[in-house]
C-alpha cells in the first residue's frame, strides 16, 4: 500500500525536513510525498478505494498501536493507496472533513504545518515498524 503525504507548502531545507527524510527513509513501505502550494494547485487523481487521512484538530487522537492496525487493515484489505493530508493554515472546510476516512490529530495544541509533516512522518515509520514487529516501538 502506498503512503501518500500530499501536504500544503513547501518545506525547504532545515531541520523539519531532515527529520522527514529521516524518517522516510525508514519506511519501506512504498510512500510519495507531494508539496502543493498554500493555495490552489492540482491535487493528484485520486485511485478508487484510496482511503484519505486528513490531520485536523478535531480529529482523533489515536495511540500508535491503533493507528498501526489501521493501516494494517486497510492494507489486508487490498487498499492501494492511503493519502495523508496536511491542510494550509486554515485547514480543511466541513466537505473536506466528510468526504475522509479517518480524521487523525496529534493532540489538542496546535502544530506547525513542518512540525506536522516530520511527526507524521514519525509515526508512518512507527506503524510500519510495528507491523513488521520491529523493536522501535516500545510501550510501558
Amino acid at each position: 500500500m502506498l503512503l501518500h503525504i500530499v501536504a500544503r507548502g513547501r518545506i525547504g531545507r532545515g531541520p523539519e525536513a531532515d527529520l522527514v527524510a529521516r524518517y522516510m527513509k525508514r519506511v519501506t513501505w512504498p510512500h510519495r510525498i507531494t508539496e502543493l502550494p498554500d493555495t490552489g494547485g492540482k491535487l493528484p487523481d485520486l485511485a478508487p478505494g484510496t482511503r484519505r487521512v486528513l490531520l485536523d484538530e478535531l480529529g482523533e487522537n489515536l495511540p500508535s498501536r491503533v493507528l498501526a492496525a489501521k493501516l494494517g487493515a486497510w492494507r489486508d484489505d487490498g487498499v492501494r493507496e492511503c493519502r495523508f493530508m496536511i491542510g494550509a493554515a486554515d485547514g480543511f472546510g466541513d466537505a473536506e472533513r466528510a468526504q475522509a476516512d479517518l480524521l487523525l490529530s496529534f493532540g489538542r495544541a496546535t502544530w506547525p504545518h513542518l512540525m506536522a509533516r516530520a511527526m507524521l512522518a514519525e509515526q508512518l515509520w512507527r506503524a510500519t515498524s510495528i507491523l513488521a514487529n520491529h523493536p522501535y516501538h516500545r510501550e510501558g
